[in-house]
């Protein structure tokens, strides 16, 4: 009976430091990747051109799939949205529902969750597939900053793909949304920029700004510290996609989506 106690609390023990240090690590390499993006020669020549070649890489090719996508997805929740309202007589509210569930709650969180899946989690992957090779050892004993060639270049294009999808998303939703309830007519405009401009106060703006920004941040370090330090195996070369990587991404994005509303609404 001791031992069995005594083996659950080193298992407890064990996790509660593994979190710890997972988390620390994470802290450790935003406050690197911020040093570096505030320092004047990450933005020279020989520096910059990996991250916008990083930059580029990321973000062109899912461009134009997630804008249709996003497109789709307004679409269809529109029209249940306005059909909805019409059969309860609250149409003057439908509108507005839209908005703030498409723009304000539903397509920054799409986004960010769509880059991580499609840009980050690979990203982590590839670094961890660096480390366990022997490839990043040897590199760093030839001296190169493997941090500024290798990790800088994925977080930032992280970021920036998780900021750009949400942007293009949300002006292709506040369109979809327009000809989803007037069609194509210009009778609707004043109504709908007025109703627009009550939406987004300048509280809410900057709530909104700040949680998608947020959003990036999450998704662009996490996954790429998982996979930085991940520890070597014989059995999963995959330790980007470890679930505890996950698990803690999503339980910031669950954090950061809970504190927006708690904003917004209360």
């Amino acid at each position: 009976m001791g031992s069995q106690s005594s083996s659950f609390s080193l298992r407890i023990w064990r996790a509660a430091r593994d979190m710890v240090v997972a988390w620390g690590r994470i802290g450790y390499l935003g406050a690197v990747v911020g040093v570096l993006l505030l320092s004047p020669s990450t933005y020279r020549g020989h520096a910059l051109r990996p991250i916008l070649r990083r930059m580029y890489r990321d973000t062109a090719p899912i461009l134009l799939g997630f804008t249709l996508l996003a497109a789709l997805i307004c679409l269809v929740i529109t029209r249940i949205v306005v059909v909805t309202a019409l059969s309860y007589g609250l149409s003057r509210y439908a509108l507005e529902m839209v908005i703030r569930v498409l723009v304000l709650e539903l397509i920054p969180l799409t986004a960010a969750l769509f880059v991580a899946m499609r840009c980050t989690i690979p990203n982590a992957t590839e670094l961890a597939l660096m480390r366990q090779s022997g490839e990043w050892a040897a590199r760093e004993q030839r001296g190169e900053a493997l941090i500024r060639a290798e990790v800088l270049p994925r977080v930032v294009a992280g970021l920036y793909a998780s900021v750009t999808l949400a942007a293009l998303s949300c002006v292709v939703a506040l369109v979809t949304a327009y000809l989803g309830v007037y069609g194509f007519t210009w009778a609707g405009l004043p109504g709908y920029t007025r109703m627009f401009g009550q939406v987004f106060n300048p509280s809410v703006t900057l709530l909104f700004v700040l949680k998608t920004w947020l959003f990036g941040l999450a998704v662009a370090i996490i996954p790429v510290s998982t996979g930085l330090y991940a520890r070597p195996t014989h059995h999963d070369i995959r330790p980007g996609g470890e679930l505890s990587g996950l698990a803690r991404m999503f339980a910031v994005l669950l954090l950061i989506e809970l504190t927006s509303l708690m904003g917004n609404y209360y």
